[in-house]
């Protein structure tokens, strides 16, 4: 890294020396260190290494770090920079100007649809050396990502704040004007795209958190070279000016969700629907997708949320009967034609929506793998999805495999069939727990219980994430059981805390 510094000394431009400090800054963007931080284990021990290393390449690095670092990064370049300047350290030209720069003005260029938007802020430095900071913020991933969630995050996506994005890509112009012309052509040419200014300090609060968002997700959806501008970006949010707010996403409660369902329902164009039944199940779903993963927007259409609906979600996430697997792209296209009607989408964009819709359908039906095609009981996937929540098959499966058979106990019970148990209802899961532990005391059950009920309901997700690497390295079911009911008689009341035990249990070494 310091010998990639000595460009430093080459560039008379402060804009050229951020990007290069903050490509350097990116280099280990994005890693996680088991047990640490990795902005401590590399970045401050970077500059405690340029401190050492006294030379005019580690000084500039410390310079440019004193401004695009994290806060401790920066407060420790700061100190180190100024010991080394004291020393009679020859600093680089721009030194004086890097970090003295002020925003101008903030500018979107959005599709129609509502999936991106491409954010555009200017800036200078005292009237000079003009550029633009673009940033590409997606709708589609982040709904996927906040929701679904990194198993392994340091904070739980709950206590993020809300969010209408994540940034995806970033990068620098110095073409501004020539930029800003081409956004406002295409916005007056394209009917699928908008071009408006934007309120610096709602831009603010709107990057901050979608650039928190990918922080805390664990592989984000990034261009590749998005590390190298993630510094940059973080700076050049900060000088915007603050006071802005995110607008907060509609509540849309039961009775609400309803309505809408039956408003589309009785919809002309919803007449053509031959499976009333069905309609009504597939139309919740794609309800219950748009409040959930598209912040509370059901009525948004586009061709990239129904791909993912189609193809990503529904054949993750949901049981859908025979007669719902025909009927879900049918009523999609109905739901594509009413609700574009109703946000005002232009007929171009409902055309290209539903083109992506009948590209869908003959994928669909490969994307979307029904348990019972693979010989699964569809009685025994119903009792173990009563909720249709397809994802927690596996690990409630994992929790409870023993569903038939006869249990045979003295006193109350006498002889049960296990087939006619409800594994939801606690009660008939105890009695399951019961026969697979025969013999055991109430403590030892007590554990058992407490643990498949976290299974059950994937809470917290790490939970299934770890017995699954458990699962991979060779360890048995039932001792990766015991090891899990360890942990949580450990830490089950700390959930910062059971999140730590569960990552380091995830690294723990095949069984010899």
């Amino acid at each position: 890294m310091l010998r990639h510094a000595r460009e430093l000394l080459a560039v008379r431009s402060p804009l050229d020396a951020e990007l290069i400090v903050s490509e350097i800054l990116g280099s280990w963007w994005g890693h996680r260190v088991p047990g640490g931080d990795v902005e401590e284990v590399i970045g401050e021990a970077l500059v405690d290494y340029a401190g050492r290393a006294g030379t005019p390449a580690a000084l500039a690095l410390l310079t440019g770090m004193a401004y695009l670092g994290t806060p401790r990064q920066a407060a420790k370049a700061e100190r180190a920079a100024l010991e080394l300047m004291e020393r009679g350290v020859a600093r680089p030209g721009w030194a004086d100007r890097v970090g003295m720069v002020a925003p101008e003005e903030c500018f979107v260029s959005r599709d129609v649809y509502g999936d991106q938007d491409s954010i555009v802020c200017t800036y200078t430095y005292g009237g000079a050396e003009r550029h633009a900071l673009v940033v590409l913020v997606d709708r589609n991933k982040a709904g996927t990502v906040q929701h679904a969630g990194d198993p392994f995050a340091p904070a739980a996506r709950d206590g993020l704040p809300p969010t209408s994005g994540m940034v995806r890509d970033a990068w620098v112009s110095s073409q501004v004007d020539k930029l800003l012309d081409h956004c406002r052509r295409e916005g007056r040419d394209n009917p699928l795209m908008r071009f408006e200014q934007l309120d610096p300090r709602d831009t603010k609060a709107q990057l901050q958190s979608a650039l928190e968002l990918t922080d805390h997700t664990d592989d984000p959806p990034v261009n590749e070279n998005f590390g190298s501008y993630h510094a940059f970006v973080r700076a050049r949010t900060g000088i915007l000016p603050p006071g802005g707010r995110l607008p907060q996403p509609p509540v849309y409660g039961r009775d609400r969700r309803a309505t809408i369902a039956t408003r589309f329902l009785a919809s002309d164009e919803a007449e053509d629907l031959s499976d009333l039944a069905a309609a009504i199940r597939c139309v919740d779903r794609i309800i219950d997708y748009g409040c959930t993963h598209d912040f509370g927007r059901p009525l948004r259409v586009s061709p990239i949320k129904c791909e993912m609906f189609l193809l990503d979600w529904l054949p993750r996430k949901v049981l859908l009967s025979p007669s719902e697997q025909e009927a879900v792209p049918h009523v999609l296209a109905a739901w594509v034609r009413w609700a574009g009607k109703r946000t005002g989408l232009p007929e171009e964009g409902v055309r290209a929506t539903l083109d992506a819709v009948w590209d869908a359908t003959g994928k669909f039906a490969e994307a979307y793998r029904d348990p019972s095609a693979f010989g699964l009981d569809r009685e025994l996937v119903d009792r173990l999805l009563p909720d249709g929540e397809l994802e927690a098959l596996p690990r409630r499966a994992f929790a409870l495999p023993f569903l038939s058979g006869t249990h045979r106990q003295s006193g109350r019970h006498g002889s049960i069939d296990l087939s006619t148990l409800d594994p939801a209802d606690p009660d008939d899961r105890r009695i399951i727990l019961e026969f697979e532990h025969p013999g055991a005391d109430e403590a030892h059950l007590d554990a058992h219980e407490r643990l498949t009920e976290r299974l059950w309901n994937g809470d917290p997700p790490q939970l299934w994430e770890t017995a699954q690497s458990l699962l991979d390295v060779g360890y048995e079911r039932h001792e990766i059981l015991h090891k899990l009911i360890e942990v949580l008689d450990r830490h089950g009341g700390d959930p910062e805390a059971l999140r730590e035990a569960l990552r380091v249990l995830r690294h723990e070494p095949p069984p010899e």
